[in-house]
């Protein structure tokens, strides 16, 4: 014995009892009664007729109360130290007032600089000067070795 469901009101559908309606794309609709019939072809919506199950699961009818309420757990903070620092070092740059924070930052931003300016003299220095005899203009391309100026 199948017990169907009804499409529109969502009641059981016991053997012998209901319709069966067939739409043109070959969708089936099963309704207990002809209230829902009718009331489907109206296309009502049944999330908003109060006597449906769907409107009363979309609205919490009927649930027990300890159901209903579901346990949610409290959140608890944990301080976790990140790769590559512990937490001890992360509070302690933490607590660190504005100004020694603002020096130091200073002092890498120096530090960086002095290293980008040795880099730049050091590869000024190795690069050696390209002279063409004759003082001729020659163009870049030419001077490389390319067959277009040949």
């Amino acid at each position: 014995m199948k017990i169907e469901q009804c499409s529109f009101s969502g009641f059981k559908i016991y053997p012998g009892k209901g319709k069966l309606y067939v739409r043109l794309d070959s969708k089936v609709f099963r309704f207990v009664s002809s209230k829902n019939e009718s009331l489907f072809l109206q296309r009502k919506n049944p999330r908003k007729i109060a006597w449906t199950t769907v409107y009363r699961r979309v609205h919490k009818k009927g649930i027990t109360e300890e159901i209903a309420k579901k346990r949610s757990r409290k959140t608890v903070k944990h301080q976790r130290g990140i790769v590559g620092a512990d937490m001890a070092s992360i509070l302690k740059l933490r607590n660190q007032k504005p100004e020694v924070r603002d020096a130091a930052r200073a002092a890498a931003v120096k530090a960086a600089k002095d290293e980008k300016k040795a880099k730049e003299e050091k590869k000024k220095a190795s690069k050696p000067k390209v002279s063409i005899a004759g003082g001729a203009k020659v163009s870049k391309q030419s001077a490389k070795g390319s067959k277009a100026g040949r």
